[in-house]
């Protein structure tokens, strides 16, 4: 695949104002900035952006006009305030960010916007703002979540028992994507054994933030800490791999410039 610029912030304001005003496509990363695991690095906004970067790239080779905006490295806060350096932001601060960063999009007639969304925390805000900005301006931003799209690909590619086994936080599938992607920034000697069972607040933990009460799930407001093991819950993260990774991030990049096109079409 032939390389070409496809980050906004590689060009300059004269081509910028040429590229604005054929209205491509412009996709904005977002990532956070967190515990991913002893043995992964806490950005994991440098992932979206990455996929992003190959989406982007993928689109344009098939005349798909598309750009990236620069990444948001901060997501909204939710279970990783333990983290020393790690750096969120609350969920009021995001909703208000991700509002200005679209709305300054939207002012200069750019339309064909989608969130590549790289963080749980991120979701609930996403819709809000989205939703708000759709009511305002008949545009409707889709968000790709990127590693929940990747989790639910997980069993057809890797088969469903060793998905299930590796598959959380922390593991599968951001540390497969993350081997083959960043694999200069992962510390193999560093993946973690799976965990035993965990306990919080006198009950068996399912998740960050969840627990086990007799068979129904139960929401408390602890951080990962107390629910998972050094940034991992669930998964086991020594069953990941790069190839595995290779794959998912392929399907991503199919699936998101299938996105991309099908936004063209929508607003054509």
């Amino acid at each position: 695949m032939a390389h070409t610029k496809v980050q906004m912030s590689h060009l300059t304001a004269s081509t910028m104002r040429e590229v604005a005003a054929r209205n491509p496509v412009i996709l904005l990363p977002l990532g956070s900035f967190e515990d991913q695991g002893p043995h992964m690095p806490m950005g994991d906004y440098l992932l979206a952006d990455a996929m992003a970067e190959r989406i982007a790239q993928q689109a344009t080779q098939n005349g798909l006009e598309t750009y990236v905006a620069p990444v948001l490295p901060f997501g909204g806060a939710d279970y990783f305030g333990y983290m020393p350096g790690g750096i969120a932001l609350s969920q009021t601060t995001f909703q208000a960010v991700l509002t200005d960063m679209l709305t300054g999009l939207l002012r200069h007639g750019l339309t064909r916007l989608i969130i590549l969304n790289g963080h749980g925390g991120n979701c609930t805000m996403i819709h809000d703002v989205t939703h708000a900005l759709w009511r305002q301006n008949n545009v409707v931003i889709p968000s790709f979540y990127l590693w929940r799209v990747a989790a639910s690909l997980m069993p057809q590619i890797m088969g469903a028992e060793v998905a299930g086994r590796s598959g959380g936080h922390g593991a599968n599938p951001l540390t497969s994507i993350g081997m083959f992607l960043k694999p200069e920034l992962v510390e193999n000697t560093k993946i973690p054994t799976q965990s035993h069972e965990k306990t919080a607040w006198g009950l068996k933990v399912l998740d960050f933030g969840t627990v086990d009460l007799n068979g129904v799930p139960v929401s408390i407001p602890l951080e990962g800490d107390s629910t998972a093991t050094q940034g991992v819950g669930r998964g086991n993260p020594a069953l990941c791999n790069a190839e595995d990774g290779k794959i998912l991030t392929q399907k991503l990049v199919d699936y998101g410039v299938q996105l991309v096109a099908h936004v063209m079409q929508q607003s054509a």
